[in-house]
């Protein structure tokens, strides 16, 4: 949980920087936002040719390496110099999330009975999610006070405990004889479908989250420091949402992720069309806060039901195509800020999310019929 804390934290920081990194290299926000698109194409990228690399290492093994990355990665991101050299050190950050998301579920459930499996995974979740509520948040205030160098060094020492710790205590085993390495109902069609609809929602959702402070600053007209604590709200409602959803997954494993993206639909065509207004935005805010983590959380677990073949392949590929969604949605809200304003990356974000809903619920009517 620590882990996935420190890795959630690392990706995202940048958002809440944006501006003060900008500034302090000498580079525009579009650029800056490559950093966000850069590091979702790197997962995007590798995280089924890694997972199919390791897929014999000893799982104790691969979790330790990977945090061993996280660590030298951000060291090396504050001490950046340059643009150039800030970019190279977060994609090897991104190398080492691409794996960690693959192998890290299996390792989680695996230590527990089927029947609560999701509640494990929305655990790890509400860890994740910590990163949006404490991880960003803090970082952005402490960029603020002091230097953005400072929180972008933050992940090395949280990596730096859960590698300790995991090398010390996790048992090694060979991946393939672990409990969860299997689907528990391989269903080759519907993993193609959620693939597609967590890379839509995906899409949709960084289209517009990669650019919130701009959107609360210049539509919404809040002031820095309200800005920073609305990233609290934010932060909050998607633990909220995270651990709501977790508690129900189990039960309703279908229905909690169609539920979740149709919230985030709502949220941020909700934001486009009365962010003007405060009060609005803050409630369209918080949906679409409320609904971000459990999108990812929900096809997660849908993988490890899914899988038409090993659970951490499927992860990765579930990881690879989300993150896909995030440097296509980072790149498409930096080119409508060129061609529009911020409003219109929302309504861009919130249509494609319509679409990820309209393909889940395409899948259950068929199902039915």
């Amino acid at each position: 949980m620590l882990a996935a804390f420190a890795f959630n934290t690392a990706e995202n920081l940048p958002v809440g920087l944006l501006e003060l990194i900008s500034e302090s290299l000498r580079v525009s926000l579009s650029a800056v936002g490559l950093l966000v698109t850069g590091y979702g194409v790197t997962v995007a990228v590798v995280s089924v040719p890694l997972a199919h690399v390791t897929r014999a290492v000893p799982r104790r093994h691969v979790l330790t390496g990977l945090l061993a990355a996280l660590v030298v990665s951000s060291l090396v991101a504050a001490l950046a110099a340059s643009y150039w050299l800030l970019l190279v050190a977060r994609l090897l950050t991104a190398l080492a999330q691409a794996l960690f998301w693959a192998v890290m579920g299996p390792v989680a459930v695996g230590l527990f009975a089927p029947k609560v499996r999701g509640r494990v995974v929305g655990a790890l979740s509400v860890a994740g999610s910590l990163a949006l509520v404490l991880g960003v948040p803090a970082g952005t205030w402490l960029g603020q006070q002091s230097d953005w160098r400072v929180p972008i060094a933050m992940p090395a020492a949280l990596g730096l405990i859960s590698l300790v710790t995991i090398a010390v205590l996790l048992p090694t085993s060979r991946p393939e004889e672990e409990p969860a390495a299997y689907g528990t109902s391989p269903d080759a069609r519907r993993f193609a479908m959620v693939l597609v609809a967590g890379a839509l929602s995906a899409t949709g959702a960084f289209a517009g989250y990669t650019y919130i402070v701009k959107f609360l600053g210049d539509v919404s007209g809040f002031s820095p420091g309200t800005v920073s604590a609305l990233f609290v709200a934010f932060g909050v409602a998607c633990l909220a949402g995270v651990s709501i959803t977790g508690a129900l997954l189990d039960r309703f494993p279908q229905a909690a992720l169609t539920t979740a993206v149709a919230t985030q639909a709502v949220g941020m065509l909700g934001l486009y069309a009365a962010g003007t207004h405060p009060v609005a935005a803050v409630v369209f805010l918080v949906l679409m806060g409320g609904a971000l983590g459990p999108v990812f959380m929900t096809t997660q677990n849908a993988m490890l039901h899914c899988a038409p073949g090993r659970t951490d392949s499927a992860l990765a590929a579930n990881s690879g195509s989300y993150n896909a969604g995030i440097a296509a949605g980072a790149a498409l809200g930096g080119l409508i800020l060129t061609l529009a304003d911020v409003r219109g990356a929302f309504l861009a974000g919130g249509l494609l999310t319509f679409g990820a809903c309209a393909v889940l619920l395409g899948r259950r009517v068929s199902a039915r019929q």
